[in-house]
């Protein structure tokens, strides 16, 4: 084994949705800035996970995530040349619209804008502990013939699983019952405007009865037809129920579930008259996991808060996605009413009881239901710039990130391009 002993300012504990935010924010605030990520590409959910699909940036009327988030999605559409949404046209169906990106496309903008802001990289690396400091933490990964100590005033926690916080015993919650998880994948090799609809429904609902097929397999059975699933290519159309991502072993299980499910559905696409050719055009490595643990915070959003679009006196950004609670019977939905933009406080990235410790992802301070919502990729991008905006400022305020003025982190935010509660007033009225 080879021991590095480093020093940095900040050090981000998983570089997904919103780690990698955080750190590029907080580096380019002027604070040496480390990554540590278990696996060896950042992006976490919209990469290795393949929801590459981040929403919602824009509100029916105007734009209300931006910064850093938006800058790399930019970039990834620059240099894919995909079609943009028509942001202009109100989605007829939801609130707005999801980005659709090249995953790989994203994996390569996110490190290079990284390794431009100086910040080290330490990939294939996961943490194995944390020791509290006089200003600050002595963080300790692991890695294939690697140990690391990385001394760091401030640390922001990206795991989406609350790691750190657990290490620290901190105080974090989880439902008796989680949201399933998704391995993503598309299929290929038929035409679905080919397929008679009723024959695929037979063929479907009879694999379902002999076993061939299994709830689950396909999450929408209960609403929808499988030539839907099969329009789709499969892309986030399969629940793998209880999947938790909080080990590697409930991670592990989670992936072989996804893929022993995805094996029946391959053979059963096969089987249908017209798809004998169908194949695996896509499949990405890890299971997608929307649920695990939630921080116990200083200021937890509720269901109620979410809902109304409270504007906390310390909302450090904006989120739009609607209440989205995936079940054993498929997704309940519940829209923010119009006008209603939602905000996210400083507090609930503040682990309750905490110095020197922020918190930005999934893992924010919230009730389940709110939750639900703010999980999504656009929402932790926003979060994750406000997270690395804070931590940079306490290091160089010398004083800990909880307390940094929120004036002061308001600021550091637009001047990279975030949009920052009041901008919006609770009616979603601008400010501006």
């Amino acid at each position: 084994m080879q021991d590095y002993h480093d020093t940095v300012d900040v050090v981000v504990i998983g570089g997904g949705t919103a780690g990698v935010i955080a750190a590029l924010q907080a580096a380019r605030a002027g604070v040496r800035t480390a990554i540590v990520e278990m696996a060896g590409q950042l992006g976490g959910t919209m990469t290795t996970g393949g929801v590459s699909a981040p929403a919602y940036f824009f509100s029916p009327d105007r734009q209300i995530v931006a910064g850093i988030g938006w800058e790399l999605v930019k970039a990834t559409k620059a240099l894919d040349h995909t079609p943009w949404p028509d942001f202009d046209s109100p989605n007829p169906h939801r609130p707005s619209y999801h980005v659709n990106l090249n995953p790989a496309v994203y994996a390569l903008v996110a490190e290079e804008a990284c390794l431009d802001a100086g910040i080290d990289l330490h990939f294939h690396e996961i943490l194995v502990g944390i020791e509290p400091q006089e200003e600050g933490w002595r963080v300790h990964t692991i890695g294939k013939g690697v140990r690391r100590w990385i001394e760091a005033r401030e640390v922001i926690d990206a795991t989406g699983d609350a790691d750190v916080v657990g290490l620290l015993t901190l105080p974090r919650e989880r439902g008796e019952v989680r949201q399933p998880g998704t391995l993503m994948f598309r299929l290929g090799g038929y035409d679905a405007g080919e397929l008679d609809v009723e024959v695929v429904q037979e063929h479907f609902e009879a694999a379902m009865q002999d076993g061939r097929l299994q709830p689950g397999d396909f999450w929408r059975a209960e609403d929808d037809l499988f030539i839907s699933f099969l329009r789709g290519g499969g892309a986030n159309q399969q629940h793998i129920f209880g999947a938790d991502a909080t080990t590697s072993v409930t991670q592990a299980r989670a992936n072989i579930e996804g893929r022993r499910a995805l094996l029946r559905l391959l053979r059963f696409v096969q089987s249908l008259p017209g798809c004998a050719g169908a194949t695996v055009e896509q499949l990405f490595t890890q299971a997608a996991v929307r649920e695990t643990y939630r921080i116990v915070g200083e200021t937890p959003v509720t269901y109620n808060d979410y809902i109304t679009g409270r504007c906390f006196h310390d909302a450090i950004c904006y989120s739009l996605y609607f209440i989205d609670v995936h079940t054993e019977h498929g997704v309940e939905h519940e829209l923010v009413p119009p006008g209603r933009v939602p905000t996210v406080p400083l507090g609930a990235l503040v682990p309750q009881g905490s110095r020197h410790l922020l918190v930005a992802g999934r893992a924010v301070a919230s009730d389940r239901l709110a939750n639900s919502a703010l999980r999504v990729e656009a929402s932790c991008m926003a979060m994750g710039q406000a997270a690395g905006a804070a931590a940079a400022l306490g290091v160089q305020l010398r004083i800990p990130s909880r307390d940094v003025p929120i004036d002061a982190i308001r600021a550091l935010l637009r001047e990279h391009n975030a949009i920052v509660p009041p901008d919006l007033d609770e009616s979603g009225a601008s400010h501006k």
